[in-house]
């Protein structure tokens, strides 16, 4: 009889566990799961890519804002560039700062008074988030700054993660994110604007809707609307989700949540009619200050037309209509597409956004919400996929055009 051995290596071993396969995690984001068994999604590789990308275009804007007051400041004599933060405070930065410091109607003021700005335009969740973190960060600037820094980025992981729902390659979300942040109108997301925070409420709305999470994603979509009207779109688009889910799941609990995103208006037309006794204030404000009165289309495309290139303007005027004109032209082509592909909810979303902006005595900031079509970064994304000299084509074109478009707001000559 052999030797028992006390070698564990020669002790009999259990078979050995199956090996487990790998889990929905991706290079796009590991998953861990928690003590309630729910997955927590963490930064993966992907996800730093993103976010490393989304920081070197932000270091570029800071250094052409740097550049910019140097080079270009408003007195060409002058031995003083002024303020470091000054480039980033223009335009529609001061209705925000006055209404987060002021409130809308400081003492006795009003849309009454001939000089009145018409801050009542703007919704108030821009100004409440800006107020907020002025707590944290004592100057007013920074803070807005702070706000649209950190709400890029979730915006940014949020637009990645659904390009890669819709391509399967793996530079999808990359690519999506980089036509982005190098569109015209990027430096708007730089700057104490709203797209950067609405961005930031609507695209993890949208992956919530997608996951059919709907009180999550009405409650997304209520606070984008009280950061731009353009919420109610989204809110438009997810119902339409909603009910195209309803063949499959047949589940009509979460229908109340849909009416959610009225109450931001509800409550911001309730005040300002307390105010003013007008309950359609901040649209009246839009007409008086941006000429956003109703018009036919056709009334609206000639009118832009005539100030793009009938010598009705000055140069900066003219060249800003024409960007106007192609940019609605590029959001007609993709309404065009998304209803092909039978894309319905981004299609009502799309929809409307083109309706609400080219329905106006003349086209205004379209460039500027073509940033929240998020579908057209896909397709984007989705054709220099299949053309690779796409993408090259795109950088060499829209990356130079993106620094004209960033010097002539950070110099305070932004015409659009």
């Amino acid at each position: 009889m052999p030797p028992i051995s006390t070698d564990v290596r020669d002790q009999p071993q259990p078979p050995a566990a199956p090996r487990r396969l790998p889990g929905p995690a991706t290079r796009a984001g590991r998953v861990r799961w928690g003590i309630r068994g729910r997955a927590i999604r963490r930064l993966g590789p992907g996800d730093r890519d993103i976010l490393w990308l989304y920081l070197s275009t932000r270091i570029g804007i800071w250094l052409t804002a740097y550049c910019a007051r140097w080079l270009f400041p408003s007195d060409p004599a002058t031995h003083d560039p002024g303020p470091s933060l000054a480039p980033f405070q223009h335009w529609d930065w001061d209705h925000f700062l006055h209404i987060a410091q002021q409130g809308y109607f400081p003492g006795q003021a009003g849309p009454w008074q001939s000089e009145w700005d018409n801050r009542e335009a703007f919704f108030p969740g821009f100004p409440l988030v800006l107020r907020a973190v002025h707590l944290l960060v004592p100057d007013w600037a920074l803070a807005g700054l702070t706000i649209s820094f950190v709400s890029g980025a979730v915006a940014v992981l949020a637009l990645a993660r659904i390009a890669r729902h819709h391509l399967p390659d793996a530079e999808a979300g990359q690519r999506a994110v980089l036509f982005f942040l190098l569109s015209p109108c990027a430096v708007f997301l730089a700057v104490g604007y709203t797209e950067a925070l609405f961005l930031a409420l609507a695209l993890p709305a949208w992956l919530a809707g997608r996951r059919h999470n709907w009180p999550l994603a009405m409650a997304l979509t209520a606070a984008a609307t009280a950061v731009r009207v353009s919420g109610l779109f989204l809110a438009a688009a997810l119902a339409t989700q909603f009910l195209l889910t309803l063949r499959s799941t047949r589940n009509l609990r979460p229908l109340p949540w849909l009416a959610l995103p009225v109450l931001p208006l509800a409550l911001f037309s309730w005040y300002l009619h307390s105010h003013t006794g007008d309950w359609m204030a901040w649209k009246h404000a839009q007409e008086r200050g941006w000429f956003r009165t109703f018009h036919t289309p056709w009334e609206a495309w000639s009118n832009t037309w005539t100030n793009a290139f009938g010598h009705a303007q000055g140069t900066g005027y003219a060249f800003m209509f024409q960007a106007e004109l192609v940019t609605m032209a590029v959001g007609v082509a993709l309404l065009v597409v998304l209803a092909r592909k039978r894309r319905w909810a981004e299609t009502v979303y799309v929809a409307l956004s083109l309706c609400a902006l080219g329905t106006s005595f003349w086209y205004v900031s379209i460039p500027r919400a073509a940033l929240l079509w998020w579908p057209l970064w896909i397709f984007l994304a989705a054709w220099s996929l299949r053309s690779p000299r796409f993408k090259t084509a795109y950088l060499c074109v829209v990356a130079p055009l993106s620094t004209v478009f960033a010097l002539t707001f950070l110099t305070g000559r932004w015409t659009g």
